[in-house]
């Protein structure tokens, strides 16, 4: 199989959706692995990289599209991207569909294009082999960012992201108790944070409380809790997620108005919309801006500023589907393994995932039944 691994053209995107070490493991086990010259050059991965873990250089982007049976991204095409697909193409990266636009999707859709998204990809336990790195990262590097923000020289409150002696430590509240939630309470604790972690999932707050011994604060998720919590943090971290659909608001404005002023929302839910109502995306060049006094972060891509790590992360969560892909084709793959199907948005044109095609009011065809109609054919 053919796999093409694109420059990505997203605004400050530095990562690439293949590592050198991802594309050696593919070309041994047989396939050709094409990469856009200069793709991995903001991960700091040469062209002389890929070509030693034996890739092909291709200098036409155009060209990559043309060629791959099997488009490996990070972030979906661009809709200036659309144009370069041929009729057919397969793309697996993270995709977001429930946040783009309906000309987009349709427009992937009359390209007869399957569209698989990692963001929710599953795997036999029904976790998410692929997001779940990306998500831990995006976790620790929330905190790490949250250390910068609240300097006085960011508009932060001047805390010391830690715990001085002779000096109460800083509250952090963190919204989600999943993947990334978890990841930013472990990383906020071990810098000696006072931590609460708001759920809405009873069992999974357990889990939390004695993965901690007890030293971070644990509550069901609710209005009132929100209400109460957001008062005395000094950093937010929203950890909300809906797979595949837009993340609702938790944190509303009037919870905002009530904050410290100087005290810092990252809102990592900001790739599936946002769980705080005055969140709007922004971008590396340009992270933050303030509301009520209280600073917000919201780059959807914030990985992209460590984007050896991500990159690394992202290859290696991945590489055992594009190997099942790449070894039985798509379709048989999708019949044998039901978290991969879990993962496809669209299938040869036609939307396989119910929650996109509610909100952008287009017909959904289950994928199982695609795949039936393909073998009675």
């Amino acid at each position: 199989m053919f796999i093409g691994v694109p420059r990505e053209i997203h605004r400050h995107e530095h990562r690439v959706g293949l590592s050198p070490f991802a594309a050696a493991w593919l070309a041994k086990r047989g396939h050709s692995v094409l990469v856009e010259s200069k793709a991995g050059n903001s991960s700091w991965f040469s062209d002389q990289d890929y070509q030693k873990a034996g890739a092909q250089i291709v200098y036409d982007t155009d060209e990559v599209y043309q060629r791959a049976d099997l488009v490996c991204r990070v972030n979906g095409v661009t809709p200036e991207e659309i144009q370069l697909l041929r009729k057919g193409s397969v793309i697996c990266a993270f995709h977001h569909l429930a946040v783009s636009s309906k000309d987009y999707v349709q427009k992937l859709m009359e390209l007869e294009t399957t569209i698989i998204g990692y963001e929710i990809v599953r795997d036999s336990l029904g976790e998410f082999p692929i997001l779940d790195p990306m998500s831990e990262i995006g976790g620790q590097f929330a905190v790490q960012l949250a250390a910068s923000l609240l300097q006085n020289d960011r508009g932060g409150r001047g805390i010391l992201l830690g715990n001085a002696p002779g000096v109460p430590p800083p509250t952090v509240l963190i919204i989600g108790g999943g993947t990334a939630g978890f990841a930013a309470a472990r990383q906020a604790h071990v810098s000696g944070a006072h931590v609460i972690v708001l759920d809405s999932n009873p069992r999974r707050l357990r889990e939390i409380h004695h993965e901690f011994q007890g030293q971070v604060v644990t509550a069901l998720s609710g209005y009132e809790r929100l209400e109460q919590y957001t008062r005395i943090a000094d950093l937010i971290i929203g950890a909300v997620l809906v797979p595949g659909a837009k993340t609702p608001y938790v944190v509303t404005e009037s919870m905002v108005s009530e904050m410290k002023p100087g005290s810092v929302i990252i809102d990592l839910s900001i790739d599936q919309g946002g769980c705080v109502e005055t969140s709007r995306p922004t971008s590396l060049d340009d992270p933050t801006y303030t509301v009520n006094g209280v600073v917000h972060y919201c780059v959807s891509n914030m990985t992209a500023n460590i984007a050896r790590t991500a990159s690394r992360a992202i290859a290696g969560a991945a590489l055992p589907m594009l190997g099942e892909i790449a070894s039985l084709g798509l379709d048989e793959a999708l019949r044998v393994d039901l978290g991969l199907a879990a993962g496809v948005y669209m299938y040869k044109g036609k939307l396989t995932h119910r929650q996109v095609a509610e909100i952008y009011k287009l017909p959904m065809t289950p994928i199982m039944q695609m795949l039936d109609e393909d073998d009675a054919r």
